[in-house]
Parts: C-alpha cells; structure tokens; sequence
C-alpha cells in the first residue's frame, strides 16, 4: 500500500511517515545494501596490505561517506540532490582500476593516489552533471525498459553467490544454505501474500530476521566481527595520507565517474518510473552533482568513488515505500555504522544466503519493472525488437562471461565490464542509429 499523500499537492515520496515506520523502513535498506558498501572497502584494503586496525578504519569511512551522500540524494541542497529515495554508496565499477593503480603504486603512496585520482573525479563529475544530464532525451521507453530490466538481470549472480556463502564456486552449495535462503523467500512471499499495509512493506525485513534465526543454531551467523569491534572508532580526514596526484590514476578514474554516472542515470529514470514521478533532466543533473559531491567528499574521509545502489531500487518497488526520508533515515543509520563499527558488525550478522533469498525478491522486482517499462515501447516494431535483444546481450555479457574483455584496453574493460553501462550506450547507440534513419526517411 503507498504512503497517502497529505494534501492534494503532495507527491508520496515527500510524505514523512511516522518515526518508527521510518526507523524500520530504514534498516531495511541497510540490510538490502550494507554488504555492497563494505564489499570495496574488504577488497581495496587487502589488496593495499593493510592492518586490521586500518582495514576497519577504511570500512567505517565508506560507510560514513556512502550516509553523506545518501543524505545529501535524500533531503537535497540548493542543486545538489535528485530528492529521491536513492541510496548512494561505495562503487564497484571502481574496484577494477583501483586495483590497477594500487598495483602500479609504491605501497605507501598507493591509498594517497586512489585518493587525489577520486578527488578530480567527483570535482568533474559535479561539473559535468548538468551537461551529462541532457542525456535524459536519449532514454525513450525501448531503451530506458532496456537499462532497468538489465539492472535487475545484472544483480541476480549477487543473489546467487550470498546463496553460495563462502563455498567455492565449484563446490556443492551447502544443504544449510539452501535451507536458509528458501526460508527466507518463502517468508518474504508469505508477508506478501497474507500481510497487509505495513506488514507488508516489511516483508524483506521480516524475511531476514526470519533467515538470521534459522541461520544461528547451523552455524551461519559469525559474531566474530561483533565481538573484534571497537564501540567507536572512524577514520579521520587525511587518515590515509594527503591526496597525490598522478595523470594517469586520475584518468582512469575520470572514466570510471563517467561509468558511474551512466548507472546513476539509468537507477535515477528507473527509480523514476516506480514512484510515479518521472526524473527530469533537472533532477538527474541535481542527482549528479550529490554523487560527484559525494564522490569528492568520500576521498577526504577515506571512501571511494560514489553512485546510486541499484538493489535498493528493487526495495522501493517491492515495498512500495516511496518516500524520500525513509532513505534520508537510512543515510543518518550509514553515517552512525561509521562512526561506531559494533553497530555495523550487528548489521553484518545477517548471513549472506539470507541476503541470497531476499535478494531473489528485489532484483527480480527491478528487472520487473524494465519489462513494464518496455511495454510502453512498440516491440511490435522489428527495430525497437533488435535495439532490446541486442542491448540485453551486450550487457549480460559481463554476468554470464566474466572475463570475456580480458586483455583488452582498459578504456574497453571499464566501460563494457559493467553490464549496465556496456548495455545502456549499446541500447542508445542502435536506438540513434535505427530511429535518426527513420527520421531521416520520413523527412524526405
């Protein structure tokens, strides 16, 4: 059921709900979203060889950075904020090249770089937003159907591999696992088949509980992390070392910004679509500039590049609790989980095939969305029916063959080694070229 709006103006994601239905509607999306953001974090740091102590210095500064931003996306200021319930954090499309950088470093100038790089990245991203925005007029229905339902198919191996837990991949999935995840899917489809109202928005909530429960007597709930954490402890500005600046690390990541800002716009029209209020160019600019902002801060305290968390998306549809504060209410719980890591090792108590079985529910919600989006295209038309199969093939290319672009230039693994982008220029680059021809033959 959608938050009711109050009055006859007011759009429902500017509707603030009561306290404790924020307050649960906000931990949902930390649960739906905590592991993306310590992920980077987990792997840039061993990869740099840090300490434990440093390792989870660099967890609490992507936490703390990705509540800024999500904050600033949330509540907005000035031009800077799509006012949407988006959640922003840590990057992936950023891992790879970082990686690249830190390998090409000296050890102890290595986090500094990653940081002057990320610096220049979110400065020109905020500058670039507004002309980055006008890409907005190239999303017509066939392509913006495209990008969602890529979004959604490209976030399903996650699920997956929660599912797998720490098994290898060619391993047999555990028997417990499997039991964990189907019970929470299970519990998340019951909340929605005999639950109604509230109830039901916290069906993903209820489920990993439920999940976590089961999990604890077979051995899957570690509380090692909670037991290790300090009560407070966060990473100062500079903690890491100054910035240092170097051309090509700075390169590099500026082509990352630039993936990163295609997924946004894609997550930003999508998210537009399920909450009934399409996203203008005005507010895609707006949502830019917060994730180059917020790219720009999180190199001071110690984060990585930021963009829009695609899973969340899936929550908002599924729950259908468009508003914008309940998101606003998860940015304040991120920047508090950074600021005292035993309340994020709480969080990470939830077992990933918990998440897996969830997961199974969100992204399957987002790549739902797309094909309703898609409906509103003509597929009866071959072209717009050769733009989607194509696009969709591209941008799966990533998912079902990793390490297909191996070898290639690093410009080429950048960009086609995010389904979401590799798909979306695909899906813009055919509809231009098929439709501008189309055009063409029509005006003469």
């Amino acid at each position: 059921m959608e938050p009711r709006p109050i009055g006859a103006s007011r759009h429902p994601i500017d509707v603030v709900s009561p306290p404790w239905q924020l307050l649960a509607g906000g931990l949902q999306h930390i649960a739906a979203m905590v592991a993306g953001v310590v992920a980077p974090p987990l792997i840039i740091g061993a990869a740099v060889g840090l300490g434990g102590a440093d390792q989870a210095l660099l967890i609490t500064a992507s936490l703390f950075s990705a509540g800024l931003a999500t904050l600033l996306q949330a509540l907005g200021w000035w031009r800077f904020g799509a006012r949407l319930p988006l959640i922003n954090g840590a990057s992936f499309a950023a891992v790879a090249p970082i990686l690249a950088i830190v390998k090409g470093s000296a050890p102890a100038a290595a986090l500094p770089t990653v940081y002057g790089a990320t610096l220049v990245a979110g400065v020109a991203g905020t500058l670039a937003a507004p002309y980055f925005s006008r890409l907005r007029r190239f999303f017509p229905p066939v392509v913006g159907g495209t990008v969602i339902t890529l979004i959604g198919l490209s976030l399903l191996p996650v699920t997956l591999e929660w599912v797998r837990g720490s098994a290898e991949s060619s391993a047999r999935v555990p028997e417990r696992n499997l039991l964990v995840a189907g019970t929470t899917l299970l519990v998340v489809l019951g909340c929605h088949r005999f639950l109604r109202g509230f109830g039901r928005q916290l069906a993903l909530l209820i489920g990993l509980i439920a999940g976590s429960l089961l999990a604890w007597p077979l051995g899957l709930v570690d509380a090692s992390a909670l037991r290790d954490s300090a009560l407070v402890g966060f990473a100062t500005p500079l903690h890491f070392g100054a910035p240092e600046f170097h051309i090509g690390a700075i390169v590099s990541l500026c082509i990352v910004m630039l993936v990163v800002m295609t997924e946004s716009t894609a997550t930003m029209m999508a998210l537009g679509e399920i909450v009934a209020r399409p996203a203008t160019e005005r507010t895609i600019a707006d949502g830019l500039r917060a994730a180059g902002a917020g790219t720009a801060l999180s190199a001071v305290v110690g984060g990585f590049p930021c963009g829009a968390f695609a899973q969340n998306v899936g929550l908002v549809a599924l729950t259908r609790m468009y508003s914008r504060y309940v998101v606003a209410v998860s940015g304040a719980l991120l920047v508090l989980l950074g600021l005292f890591p035993v309340a994020s090792a709480v969080i990470e108590l939830v077992p990933k095939p918990a998440l897996g079985g969830a997961g199974l529910v969100l992204f399957g919600t987002v790549a739902a969305s797309g094909i309703r989006t898609l409906g509103k295209a003509d597929l009866g038309d071959p072209i717009n029916t050769v733009i989607v199969g194509v696009a969709l093939f591209v941008g799966m290319t990533p998912t079902v063959a990793p390490g297909f672009y191996a070898g290639m230039p690093d410009l080429v693994v950048t960009i086609m080694g995010s389904g979401i982008s590799a798909g979306c220029v695909t899906a813009i680059v055919l509809n231009q070229a098929f439709h501008l021809r189309a055009r063409r033959a029509v005006a003469m």
